[in-house]
């Protein structure tokens, strides 16, 4: 059985009751009951509960409507209130209800009724006052009619929401002419005329502004200076004479570069010319390929750049000497000196070619004098050893031939090997570590005239075979054989003998006998001390 507060579809409605009479002023409820009070008897509203404008009752055409809600949402009948009676022995009945207070005068009259208003809704200014025939709606819209809350009976249906989106905002900027940017900067205070006058003074004002920061960035800028200029003396600098620049300015032009070419092989020394007539003098070892291949070609270079073919008009293997010619005119030739006034400590310049660097100056000191070296024998039954002086001046591959000056600028020897912590060979290719070795001049001189004379030079020989050995106490050359019919065997020098001296020259190796042999000519007669069986012996030899 259903409620009388709720409506089924499947039953029938009850009757219309009349509307009972209104509950008694000591109603704690009073005026608020759901019955026809609020739908009917309360002035200015319809059968529906809406405003309607009037002060009287709803139309007659909704009499039937009226009495459908009476009928569902009325009290039921046996009610005497808005609510049920509470059962016997309620707490709630004991206690007193709560006084009645007149509201403050803030809340009154915010929230009050005006007192010149009877009715107690009042409709918003533009609705109109009167009955319309158009059904008002809960939402404003095209899809008001098919709102579900505008009738309970309505179905369920998706629509819109329920807020529209208002759109974008309409424009409203006021219409009118636009301002001019005098009007918009000056408000029609500046006259055209004076406008120009600011903006020609504005001009100026910018062009000096310009001209005085252009000026003071020349002056702050301490990184370039265009206009710059560095201060210079007049006078040259002064070089006592037979300072190494004074000697190398006057012995670089008579110093060459010799370069041999063969195909894709070839090498580079240095020479010195040694007479007008075009005669240079270098190492043996330095033009040796071209002495051996046809093919091979032979080009001296000046100090000036200037190139001049040449040949070679002797070589002496034995001692690393070698003479080319060029066919040059007026070449400047270096001033030869004595290598017997060679003194340990004497200043020395070495010039050449090391590794192709022409005009190449360095300088040292005289490290020692009349030092055995042998050189690197380029073919057999070759003896090559020199009486060399030693210097610490740098000395490369490429300074070979080149010329070691003393300090007066005269030529005291030609360069020809060094010595090397890669080992010995003397052709030292592992580069300079102050040991240099150079013919003595005055050998080369006694060689070179011989070469240019006749193409050849004749070596003085003792007719021995010997080894350097040493007892503890004493140094010298042990004769290993001796050629029968030689100087030596003439003498009565046999094998075994230890030669200890050459005149007054002592010999202390094998390759210092060599060249204290080659101190003297042919026919010249010598002394050699002799060691035999721990007897010193005295012997005379003419080479």
């Amino acid at each position: 059985m259903s409620s009388p507060w709720s409506r089924n579809a499947t039953t029938e409605r009850p009757e219309a009751r009349p509307d009972p009479a209104p509950a008694a002023p000591d109603d704690e409820h009073a005026g608020h009951d759901v019955n026809g009070s609020d739908l009917h008897g309360r002035p200015g509203t319809d059968g529906n509960g809406r405003t309607n404008g009037h002060g009287a009752s709803a139309a007659p055409g909704n009499e039937h409507r009226q009495a459908d809600l009476a009928a569902d949402f009325g009290r039921p009948a046996g009610a005497a209130g808005s609510f049920a009676g509470r059962p016997p022995g309620d707490s709630r009945d004991t206690q007193t209800p709560p006084a009645s207070r007149e509201p403050s005068v803030a809340l009154a009259s915010a929230f009050g009724r005006p007192t010149d208003v009877a009715e107690p809704l009042q409709r918003p200014r533009e609705t109109p006052a009167g009955p319309t025939d158009t059904p008002e709606y809960l939402w404003a819209g095209r899809e008001a009619e098919r709102d579900p809350w505008r009738n309970p009976d309505a179905t369920v249906e998706l629509g819109a929401p329920a807020v529209r989106d208002a759109g974008p905002a309409p424009d409203r900027r006021a219409s009118g002419p636009r301002l001019s940017a005098r009007e918009l900067l000056f408000g029609r205070r500046v006259a055209p005329s004076a406008l120009v006058l600011l903006a020609v003074l504005a001009l100026l004002v910018g062009a000096v502004g310009g001209v005085v920061g252009h000026l003071t960035a020349e002056g702050t800028d301490t990184i370039v200076d265009p206009g710059a200029t560095l201060a210079q003396v007049d006078a040259g600098k002064e070089r006592p004479a037979g300072s190494v620049a004074d000697v190398a300015g006057r012995v670089l032009p008579a110093v060459v570069s010799i370069e041999v070419r063969s195909g894709t092989t070839g090498g580079t020394g240095s020479g010195v010319v040694v007479d007008p007539r075009g005669d240079i003098v270098t190492n043996n070892h330095v033009v040796s390929l071209a002495a051996t291949d046809p093919r091979a070609t032979l080009e001296a270079v000046f100090a000036s750049g200037a190139r001049a073919p040449a040949q070679i008009v002797g070589r002496d293997p034995q001692t690393d000497i070698a003479v080319i010619k060029v066919n040059v005119a007026d070449p400047v030739v270096a001033q030869l000196g004595r290598s017997a006034d060679l003194r340990v400590g004497d200043g020395v310049i070495a010039i050449g070619s090391p590794l192709g660097l022409a005009g190449t100056v360095t300088t040292g000191i005289v490290s020692s004098l009349r030092r055995p070296v042998r050189l690197d024998a380029e073919t057999a039954n070759v003896n090559p050893v020199i009486d060399a002086i030693q210097t610490d001046a740098a000395i490369n591959p490429g300074n070979s031939g080149g010329a070691l000056v003393d300090s007066t600028g005269a030529v005291v020897g030609i360069n020809t090997a060094i010595r090397t912590l890669g080992g010995s060979d003397s052709s030292g290719q592992g580069g300079s570590i102050g040991l240099g070795f150079a013919i003595p001049i005055d050998d080369v001189r006694v060689i070179a005239e011989s070469l240019i004379r006749t193409g050849s030079f004749a070596h003085t020989d003792l007719g021995v075979n010997a080894k350097s050995v040493t007892d503890g106490a004493s140094d010298g050359a042990q004769v290993l054989n001796v050629v029968q019919g030689g100087p030596a065997s003439r003498a009565g020098v046999l094998e075994g003998d230890v030669i200890t001296r050459v005149d007054e020259r002592p010999i202390a190796s094998s390759d210092e006998l060599v060249v204290a042999i080659r101190e003297h000519r042919p026919g010249d007669t010598v002394t050699l001390g002799v060691v035999r069986g721990g007897r010193p012996l005295s012997l005379q030899a003419q080479l």
